[in-house]
């Protein structure tokens, strides 16, 4: 795949950026990515503020950094790979860039109509199953009320228009969102990510409880 920019890029690259942080995209994170996962190198401040101060030193510190990663995550160019304290450092973390493992002959008629967002919305199946993939979304299968949560918030956003394929993008990061376990007590939970959980695996685990607390009671008995 050709290291430069292929439509879904171009498109979000377009968007309300500084181009500061389009420069940290195109120069900083890009040229370093893995073709074939998506992933960038670890970042280093220290060497992406060498990039950003090619020609006068206006970024001094990483917060400064994380301000255009943030910009960059915005419009779907980034999302990190493991669950981060957007407030804390990310020297050391790494980036997936998303839109660059789309191949853009695979869904070129979704870039084509901007649209507002209506009631009977829906993402594009086949596009939401790659981008989930993509973004490490463990349980991809979604509910009607999380679908229609996100519906509502952008109905209320009337001024908003974004092609299917941005619209599919922003609910997978919606979905990818409400999967991250943060201070949210899972009944089942894996790695980072809150999975749905299966009956039979709750009653799996109360029959072993039930077994341990019986068998607990046996031995006391016997033993009496």
């Amino acid at each position: 795949m050709d290291k430069w920019l292929n439509e879904a890029e171009q498109k979000a690259l377009n968007q309300a950026l500084s181009n500061d942080a389009r420069v940290l995209y195109l120069m900083g994170l890009k040229p370093s990515v893995d073709l074939k996962t998506g992933k960038t190198q670890p970042l280093n401040y220290k060497s992406l503020l060498n990039m950003l101060n090619a020609k006068e030193s206006r970024f001094t510190l990483g917060r400064q950094v994380n301000s255009l990663i943030k910009e960059l995550s915005q419009v779907e160019l980034v999302s990190f790979i493991d669950e981060v304290d957007l407030n804390k450092s990310f020297n050391g973390k790494i980036l997936l860039l998303p839109l660059l493992m789309i191949t853009p002959d695979d869904y070129s008629q979704l870039h084509l109509q901007w649209q507002k967002m209506s009631t009977d919305w829906s993402p594009n199946a086949t596009l939401y199953a790659d981008l989930a993939k993509l973004v490490g979304i463990i349980d991809s299968a979604f509910s009607g009320h999380e679908l229609g949560d996100f519906v509502a918030y952008w109905l209320g956003r009337p001024q908003t228009q974004f092609t299917q394929f941005q619209w599919t993008q922003k609910f997978v990061f919606n979905v990818k969102q409400k999967r991250l376990a943060k201070n949210i007590k899972a009944i089942h939970k894996v790695g980072n990510q809150v999975i749905t959980a299966k009956a039979g695996v709750v009653a799996d685990e109360n029959a072993k409880n039930l077994v341990a607390k019986y068998s607990n009671k046996l031995k006391t008995t016997s033993n009496s």
